[in-house]
Protein backbone atom coordinates (compact mmCIF):
# COMPACT_ATOMS: atom_id res chain seq x y z
CA UNK A 1 0.00 0.00 0.00
CA UNK A 2 2.37 2.42 1.04
CA UNK A 3 5.16 1.75 -2.33
CA UNK A 4 1.72 2.57 -4.46
CA UNK A 5 0.88 5.47 -2.65
CA UNK A 6 4.68 6.62 -2.68
CA UNK A 7 4.82 5.80 -7.01
CA UNK A 8 1.68 7.47 -7.62
CA UNK A 9 -0.14 4.90 -8.41
CA UNK A 10 -4.01 5.52 -7.07
CA UNK A 11 -5.57 3.49 -4.79
CA UNK A 12 -9.02 3.53 -2.40
CA UNK A 13 -7.31 5.55 1.12
CA UNK A 14 -5.62 2.69 3.00
CA UNK A 15 -3.90 2.45 6.16
CA UNK A 16 -1.91 -0.13 8.32
CA UNK A 17 -3.09 0.09 11.42
CA UNK A 18 -2.08 -2.34 14.73
CA UNK A 19 -4.52 -2.02 17.96
CA UNK A 20 -3.58 1.14 18.99
CA UNK A 21 -4.70 3.08 15.71
CA UNK A 22 -8.05 1.39 15.12
CA UNK A 23 -9.06 4.99 15.72
CA UNK A 24 -8.11 5.92 12.64
CA UNK A 25 -10.27 4.14 11.03
CA UNK A 26 -13.39 6.31 11.56
CA UNK A 27 -11.37 9.39 11.48
CA UNK A 28 -9.45 9.29 8.40
CA UNK A 29 -11.78 6.86 6.35
CA UNK A 30 -15.22 6.81 7.96
CA UNK A 31 -17.80 4.63 7.09
CA UNK A 32 -18.34 1.91 5.94
CA UNK A 33 -15.16 0.75 5.54
CA UNK A 34 -13.19 -2.73 4.55
CA UNK A 35 -11.29 -4.37 7.45
CA UNK A 36 -8.45 -7.14 6.17
CA UNK A 37 -5.56 -9.27 7.08
CA UNK A 38 -2.26 -9.13 5.19
CA UNK A 39 -2.39 -12.74 4.04
CA UNK A 40 -5.91 -13.37 3.45
CA UNK A 41 -7.20 -14.72 0.20
CA UNK A 42 -10.25 -15.80 -1.98
CA UNK A 43 -12.34 -12.86 -0.23
CA UNK A 44 -11.36 -14.59 3.51
CA UNK A 45 -10.16 -12.57 6.31
CA UNK A 46 -11.95 -9.54 4.52
CA UNK A 47 -14.91 -7.86 6.25
CA UNK A 48 -17.06 -4.36 5.81
CA UNK A 49 -17.92 -2.65 9.13
CA UNK A 50 -20.69 -0.14 8.82
CA UNK A 51 -20.06 1.98 12.19
CA UNK A 52 -17.66 2.01 15.17
CA UNK A 53 -19.57 -0.90 16.84
CA UNK A 54 -19.06 -3.13 14.34
CA UNK A 55 -15.36 -2.71 13.78
CA UNK A 56 -14.53 -2.98 17.37
CA UNK A 57 -15.86 -6.52 17.27
CA UNK A 58 -14.44 -7.42 13.81
CA UNK A 59 -10.92 -5.63 14.60
CA UNK A 60 -11.05 -7.90 18.17
CA UNK A 61 -11.25 -11.05 16.03
CA UNK A 62 -9.10 -9.82 13.03
CA UNK A 63 -6.34 -8.68 15.77
CA UNK A 64 -6.28 -12.37 16.80
CA UNK A 65 -5.07 -13.61 13.65
CA UNK A 66 -2.68 -11.06 12.85
CA UNK A 67 -0.90 -7.90 15.05
CA UNK A 68 -1.42 -5.18 12.06
CA UNK A 69 -4.42 -5.33 9.78
CA UNK A 70 -5.44 -3.20 6.39
CA UNK A 71 -8.01 -0.86 6.75
CA UNK A 72 -9.34 0.55 3.37
CA UNK A 73 -11.99 2.79 1.96
CA UNK A 74 -14.88 0.76 0.92
CA UNK A 75 -15.52 1.56 -3.04
CA UNK A 76 -19.17 0.35 -4.29
CA UNK A 77 -18.90 -1.52 -7.22
CA UNK A 78 -20.99 -4.16 -9.86
CA UNK A 79 -17.24 -5.68 -10.45
CA UNK A 80 -13.76 -6.18 -10.05
CA UNK A 81 -11.21 -6.25 -12.74
CA UNK A 82 -8.53 -7.90 -12.38
CA UNK A 83 -5.23 -8.04 -14.72
CA UNK A 84 -3.16 -10.69 -14.82
CA UNK A 85 0.68 -9.74 -15.07
CA UNK A 86 3.85 -11.78 -15.72
CA UNK A 87 7.52 -10.70 -16.42
CA UNK A 88 5.60 -6.86 -16.79
CA UNK A 89 3.22 -8.03 -19.58
CA UNK A 90 -0.41 -8.31 -19.34
CA UNK A 91 -1.63 -12.02 -20.14
CA UNK A 92 -5.35 -11.82 -18.96
CA UNK A 93 -8.07 -9.53 -17.99
CA UNK A 94 -11.17 -10.51 -16.54
CA UNK A 95 -14.27 -8.59 -14.92
CA UNK A 96 -15.65 -10.30 -12.00
CA UNK A 97 -19.00 -9.50 -10.68
CA UNK A 98 -20.15 -9.27 -7.08
CA UNK A 99 -21.79 -12.41 -5.64
CA UNK A 100 -25.46 -12.01 -5.86
CA UNK A 101 -26.94 -10.31 -2.88
CA UNK A 102 -22.93 -9.85 -1.58
CA UNK A 103 -20.52 -6.91 -1.51
CA UNK A 104 -17.67 -8.68 -2.76
CA UNK A 105 -17.09 -11.44 -5.34
CA UNK A 106 -17.21 -14.60 -3.40
CA UNK A 107 -19.42 -15.33 -0.85
CA UNK A 108 -18.48 -18.15 1.90
CA UNK A 109 -21.65 -19.84 3.10
CA UNK A 110 -22.26 -21.09 6.54
CA UNK A 111 -21.63 -24.66 5.71
CA UNK A 112 -18.16 -23.87 3.91
CA UNK A 113 -19.43 -23.67 0.40
CA UNK A 114 -18.33 -20.14 -1.48
CA UNK A 115 -20.77 -19.03 -4.18
CA UNK A 116 -19.31 -17.03 -6.45
CA UNK A 117 -20.33 -14.12 -8.95
CA UNK A 118 -20.21 -14.21 -12.76
CA UNK A 119 -17.11 -13.41 -14.54
CA UNK A 120 -16.19 -12.00 -18.11
CA UNK A 121 -12.75 -12.91 -19.84
CA UNK A 122 -11.88 -10.21 -22.49
CA UNK A 123 -8.67 -9.96 -24.99
CA UNK A 124 -6.72 -7.35 -24.20
CA UNK A 125 -6.96 -5.26 -26.54
CA UNK A 126 -10.43 -4.55 -26.14
CA UNK A 127 -10.17 -4.21 -22.18
CA UNK A 128 -9.97 -0.21 -21.27
CA UNK A 129 -6.51 0.90 -21.87
CA UNK A 130 -6.38 2.92 -18.72
CA UNK A 131 -7.15 -0.61 -16.56
CA UNK A 132 -4.18 -2.10 -18.01
CA UNK A 133 -1.62 0.72 -17.54
CA UNK A 134 -2.73 0.83 -14.00
CA UNK A 135 -2.24 -2.75 -13.34
CA UNK A 136 1.24 -3.18 -15.56
CA UNK A 137 2.49 0.48 -13.09
CA UNK A 138 1.60 -1.54 -9.66
CA UNK A 139 2.67 -4.65 -10.60
CA UNK A 140 6.13 -3.19 -11.98
CA UNK A 141 6.62 -2.24 -8.43
CA UNK A 142 6.24 -5.36 -7.18
CA UNK A 143 8.54 -7.60 -9.70
CA UNK A 144 8.46 -9.66 -12.90
CA UNK A 145 6.45 -12.39 -11.38
CA UNK A 146 2.80 -13.84 -11.83
CA UNK A 147 0.76 -11.52 -10.41
CA UNK A 148 -3.01 -10.27 -10.54
CA UNK A 149 -3.93 -6.99 -9.89
CA UNK A 150 -7.35 -5.94 -8.85
CA UNK A 151 -8.56 -2.51 -9.51
CA UNK A 152 -12.03 -0.80 -8.98
CA UNK A 153 -13.33 1.41 -11.66
CA UNK A 154 -15.39 4.30 -10.51
CA UNK A 155 -16.45 7.70 -12.01
CA UNK A 156 -13.76 9.02 -9.65
CA UNK A 157 -11.18 7.06 -11.87
CA UNK A 158 -8.96 3.71 -11.72
CA UNK A 159 -7.84 2.59 -8.59
CA UNK A 160 -6.21 -0.33 -7.42
CA UNK A 161 -7.17 -2.25 -4.39
CA UNK A 162 -4.30 -4.76 -4.01
CA UNK A 163 -1.98 -6.96 -6.07
CA UNK A 164 -1.61 -10.62 -5.24
CA UNK A 165 0.73 -12.80 -5.84
CA UNK A 166 -1.62 -16.20 -6.00
CA UNK A 167 -3.53 -15.47 -9.15
CA UNK A 168 -6.63 -17.85 -10.22
CA UNK A 169 -5.88 -19.61 -13.69
CA UNK A 170 -8.81 -21.52 -14.06
CA UNK A 171 -9.69 -23.42 -16.82
CA UNK A 172 -12.89 -21.49 -18.86
CA UNK A 173 -12.00 -18.36 -16.73
CA UNK A 174 -8.77 -16.70 -16.91
CA UNK A 175 -8.19 -19.11 -20.24
CA UNK A 176 -10.92 -18.22 -21.97
CA UNK A 177 -9.46 -15.78 -24.50
CA UNK A 178 -5.97 -17.42 -24.69
CA UNK A 179 -6.99 -21.09 -23.87
CA UNK A 180 -3.98 -23.27 -23.46
CA UNK A 181 -1.68 -20.33 -24.86
CA UNK A 182 -2.22 -18.95 -21.12
CA UNK A 183 -0.94 -22.20 -19.57
CA UNK A 184 2.29 -22.30 -22.60
CA UNK A 185 3.25 -18.34 -21.36
CA UNK A 186 3.31 -19.12 -17.85
CA UNK A 187 5.68 -22.32 -18.49
CA UNK A 188 7.73 -20.55 -20.78
CA UNK A 189 8.46 -18.51 -18.09
CA UNK A 190 9.18 -20.83 -15.90
CA UNK A 191 11.82 -22.41 -18.14
CA UNK A 192 13.62 -19.22 -18.98
CA UNK A 193 13.61 -19.00 -15.18
CA UNK A 194 15.67 -21.81 -14.58
CA UNK A 195 17.69 -21.67 -17.76
CA UNK A 196 19.02 -18.27 -16.31
CA UNK A 197 19.83 -19.87 -13.28
CA UNK A 198 21.51 -22.72 -14.25
CA UNK A 199 24.09 -20.51 -16.59
CA UNK A 200 27.77 -20.23 -14.98
CA UNK A 201 28.21 -16.97 -13.06
CA UNK A 202 30.00 -14.09 -14.38
CA UNK A 203 33.58 -14.02 -12.31
CA UNK A 204 33.84 -10.28 -10.35
CA UNK A 205 37.03 -7.99 -10.49
CA UNK A 206 40.64 -8.87 -11.84
CA UNK A 207 40.06 -12.46 -12.33
CA UNK A 208 39.05 -13.24 -8.80
CA UNK A 209 37.08 -16.38 -7.80
CA UNK A 210 33.38 -14.46 -6.45
CA UNK A 211 33.02 -15.83 -3.06
CA UNK A 212 29.71 -16.71 -1.12
CA UNK A 213 26.62 -18.81 -2.49
CA UNK A 214 25.02 -17.74 -6.01
CA UNK A 215 21.77 -16.94 -5.74
CA UNK A 216 19.09 -16.36 -8.45
CA UNK A 217 15.39 -15.33 -8.61
CA UNK A 218 13.14 -18.13 -8.10
CA UNK A 219 10.03 -19.20 -10.39
CA UNK A 220 6.85 -18.47 -8.71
Amino acid sequence: AELLQANGVPTPRTLVIDRRGIARVEAELGFPAVIKIPDGSFSRGIHRVADAKELTAVAATVFDESDLIIAQEYMRTDFDWRVGVLDGKPIYVCQYEMARGHWQIVRHEGDGQMVEGESRTLAIADAPPAVVDTALRAAALIGDGLYGVDLKETPAGIFVVEVTDNPNLDAGIEDLVLKDSLYQTVINAFIERLDRRSQPQPRRGNGAKETGPQTGRAAK
